[in-house]
């Protein structure tokens, strides 16, 4: 009896001593020494400006959580599939991560368009989507289970923090607005709509443009006519330029405040436009807390040259938007480490959707709500020249949020 009870006991051990491995095989991409993550992004083509050093920022946070010990005693595997910011290639890539590589949760999108296209097969799939600098709101609202992000800001809080800006540091109270005539200008005035209301006695005089339109002329001078205190720009880069130089031929000398998604290459700008005086009163908005490069960013950009050293020696590196994909791996990292020792993509989810902290990279907090699935709301405002920047101190939040 003793015999049968004390060999009883010792298979009780060995189960029990098995738990943590057998667990591990539960849910897909986890063992007991690592967490698989699958990572997409723009790595090659005429986007990867958009993608390739943000998911090398998001790899060396993960490199150094790795060094430090990983989370709860697992390291960080990655797999990195490149989607060429092609809504195809982003949900072959999603596909691949998920079935043939079995992540255990994505990481990537860099390209809103493109993303927004995987919403439904995430779902279907039920994998967490940490979305990497994608602002993807058709991915966002109405709210996924599944899906966060907008860590670099939501494409409706863009508008919002514009009209803040317009009103509060320069003082307009007529405020010419060019946006484009599809979901993205959509989804932004939405937003300069919600903060225009919100503090009253604020007239938006709205322009919508094709992406594509080659002549700015005859929205420039409606917006001439209108005699704004202010122009926002929040189009992509190529109607600003051709705005920003019809503005200027036109003799309208009044503020132009440009949307973060028009600036990811200034440099290009500027020779687009052809001529520096156009930017005598010009302001640029950014997500990032500081100026690129600022003191408060010295530490991403020593990482940086600390991890890709043969690569930072390059003219144009790092890219302009690197910084931006730390915040999305420290969310990850932290819902990891909420979910504790035996994490589920159930627990994941669970830490996300009450998530808040301070990224130490991006203007304003990192937070999430029942209803909220964008991270970041708000941004600062650079005196750009055409040469020189000067940050203009503060940060401005959009107020708008989705009703159900």
């Amino acid at each position: 009896m003793k015999k049968n009870l004390l060999s009883a006991l010792a298979t009780s051990a060995a189960l029990c001593a098995l738990v943590p491995a057998a667990f591990a095989q539960s849910e897909p991409g986890l063992t007991d020494k690592t967490i698989k993550i699958g990572m997409f992004s723009p790595m090659s083509g005429a986007s990867m400006n958009y993608g390739f050093d943000v998911i090398n920022a998001a790899r060396m946070y993960y490199d150094k959580v790795n060094k430090e010990g990983g989370v709860n005693g697992r390291k960080i595997e990655l797999v990195v599939e490149d989607d060429r910011c092609n809504a195809n290639d982003l949900l072959a890539a999603v596909k691949k991560l998920t079935e043939q590589d079995q992540v255990f949760l994505l990481n990537g999108g860099s390209c809103s368009a493109a993303v927004v296209g995987a919403r439904e097969y995430v779902e279907r799939a039920k994998i967490p989507l940490v979305m990497l600098n994608a602002s993807g709101d058709g991915a966002l609202y109405p709210p996924s289970k599944y899906i966060y992000g907008a860590f670099s800001i939501s494409q409706h809080a863009v508008g919002g923090s514009m009209v803040q800006f317009a009103s509060e540091q320069l003082k307009a109270k007529k405020i010419g607005y060019i946006n484009h005539d599809d979901a993205y200008g959509g989804w932004n005035l939405e937003s300069a709509q919600a903060q225009a209301k919100a503090l009253g006695g604020v007239d938006l005089q709205v322009q919508s443009v094709n992406p594509n339109i080659t002549d700015v002329t005859a929205p420039m001078l409606k917006i001439k006519a209108a005699n704004p205190d202010v122009l926002l720009l929040t189009t992509y880069a190529r109607p600003v330029s051709l705005i920003v130089k019809r503005a200027f031929e036109l003799g309208f000398n009044k503020p132009i405040v440009l949307a973060v998604n028009s600036t990811a290459d200034l440099k290009q700008l500027v020779e687009n436009v052809g001529n520096k005086d156009a930017f005598k009163n010009v302001y640029i908005q950014e997500v990032l807390a500081d100026l690129p490069g600022g003191p408060k960013l010295k530490w991403v950009y020593d990482m940086y040259k600390a991890a890709y050293p043969d690569l930072a020696s390059k003219p144009g590196y790092p890219q302009t938007y690197m910084p931006y994909g730390i915040p999305s791996a420290m969310a990850v990292v932290n819902a990891l480490k909420a979910a504790g020792p035996n994490p589920t993509r159930e627990k994941v989810l669970a830490a996300l959707s009450t998530m808040k902290f301070d990224s130490g990279v991006m203007a304003g907090p990192i937070e999430f709500g029942p209803d909220d699935r964008a991270a970041q709301e708000a941004a600062i405002y650079i005196k750009f020249d055409g040469s020189n920047m000067a940050l203009v101190p503060g940060s401005y939040k959009s107020v708008w949020k989705y009703k159900p």
